[in-house]
């Protein structure tokens, strides 16, 4: 039969030594985190959610007469950001929008009342027909950047970046340091910064407002020629999966002009 070693013996004062520091490191150990949490870190559980509209070849103008005209029966209900036509980047024939809720309780009450909207359910008959595919996702602004306006109208830049897995808490802090490179030396007008919560994970939207489409050229020829800007992005490319740009037209009835 074993003879199992007095607590005061030798062995178990080793024993004993070895537990407190194991348990101390792991007391002590810091906490990984980042400033582009989302989710129970965010501020407050304001969200916005992008939709993505794929229409049939030469419909583009007649869905969106259809929306133009009835627009505000729908922003009766619930704050519209902005609506834009996709001119260039992936897929054409492309509409994108916009709408911000205070949480999730606010986006089914507001789902549940538009529903019971008959006169918006009559207008959306017609668009019906003209759409292909539907895209959705729930996205948190990051807790650095709120939501600007620019002071004129011009156009927009939705870029998309899919991250490697890990999260913000492996990639946030070096990509917020190239977003403000290029904040700080003025090329382009952010809009705000979008990690999406539903949707693919690991993936940011970043929003640019320009003047003109070949301002934003001109803009981007210089920050690729900026050391400043040069040093932050190639600290947050060894995080990028890959990347999408799309070029936006904001529509006649988007408050995001």
């Amino acid at each position: 039969m074993a003879v199992l070693p007095s607590a005061r013996s030798p062995a178990m004062l080793v024993l004993r030594s070895g537990l407190t520091r194991a348990l101390a490191a792991r007391t002590l150990a810091p906490q990984v985190c980042s400033s582009f949490a989302t989710g129970p870190r965010q501020y407050d559980g304001t969200f916005y959610e992008f939709r993505t509209y794929c229409l049939k070849p030469s419909k583009m103008n007649e869905f969106l007469e259809n929306i133009k005209k009835n627009i505000h029966l729908r922003t009766a209900h619930s704050e519209l950001v902005g609506f834009w036509s996709v001119e260039f980047g992936g897929q054409v024939n492309k509409v994108f929008h916009i709408w911000k809720y205070d949480n999730f309780a606010h986006r089914t009450e507001v789902r549940k009342a538009v529903a019971k909207d008959k006169e918006w359910q009559q207008s959306l008959t017609p668009n019906l027909g003209l759409i292909d595919k539907q895209e959705m996702e729930i996205t948190y602004l990051v807790p650095w950047c709120k939501l600007e306006k620019p002071a004129k109208e011009g156009v927009y830049e939705l870029v998309s970046f899919q991250m490697k897995p890990g999260g913000p808490a492996l990639w946030g802090d070096a990509f917020k340091r190239a977003i403000n490179a290029h904040v700080d030396l003025g090329y382009s007008k952010l809009i705000g910064v979008f990690h999406t919560e539903y949707g693919e994970l690991n993936r940011v939207h970043v929003l640019w407002w320009n003047e003109s489409a070949d301002s934003r050229a001109a803009g981007r020829h210089q920050s690729h020629e900026d050391p400043r800007v040069v040093a932050a992005v190639r600290e947050s490319v060894n995080y990028l999966v890959s990347q999408q740009n799309m070029l936006l037209i904001p529509t006649s009835f988007s408050p995001l002009k």
